[in-house]
């Protein structure tokens, strides 16, 4: 997974199905605590993991952010 040692935790939040998603989809909202150890990060810097979890995500299950 992208950014392994800056991730401290992951929760799994919120399961939606039904409504506007078509059929078989589902909406999952997914908690990341980053927890750097060396320093803190700057706000580019977290949009910049934020943007590789993403991807990450999407390439490993075919997700893509709302």
């Amino acid at each position: 997974m992208a950014e392994r040692g800056l991730i401290g935790s992951v929760a799994l939040f919120d399961v939606y199905e039904g409504g506007q998603l078509a059929a078989g989809e589902k909406s999952v909202g997914i908690e990341v605590l980053l927890q750097p150890r060396e320093r803190t990060l700057a706000d580019a810097e977290i949009e910049a993991v934020c943007a590789r979890i993403a991807a990450s995500v999407a390439k490993a299950t075919g997700g893509r952010l709302r």
